[in-house]
């Protein structure tokens, strides 16, 4: 069974950085969308950032030159680096794996949602 693990949450200072890592195990999809999403508290949850197996990537307009999503494909890991936060980003950040999915404008994947992870904290103070 397909398991993602987030990790790489935590408390910054506006301005500051985080990297975020989604853990897949037991994920063999040759083609794929991963993505980051997040949701604060009272919100809709968004997508932020996807990737997908041929390095393609989209971002949402609120992060576009300061978020980075990547990936290690030998480690099944996805990354999103994120830089110049502000308090807005505050939210739960969740991991989104579609298999056979691509990439959509926004940060999201089309096709079937398939797994999400458990989620992490980043809470970002002014």
């Amino acid at each position: 069974q397909v398991q993602l693990v987030e990790s790489g949450g935590g408390s910054v200072q506006a301005g500051g950085s985080l990297r975020l890592s989604c853990a897949a195990s037991s994920y063999t999809y040759n083609r794929h969308c991963m993505a980051w999403f997040r949701q604060a508290p009272g919100k809709e949850r968004e997508g932020v950032a996807a990737i997908d197996s041929d390095g393609s990537t989209r971002y949402a307009d609120s992060v576009k030159g300061r978020f980075t999503i990547a990936q290690n494909n030998a480690k099944n890991t996805v990354y999103l680096l994120m830089n110049s936060l502000k308090p807005e980003g505050t939210a739960m950040y969740y991991c989104l794996a579609a298999p056979g999915g691509a990439v959509l404008a926004g940060g999201d994947c089309a096709g079937e949602r398939g797994y999400w992870g458990q989620g992490t904290q980043v809470t970002v103070s002014s």
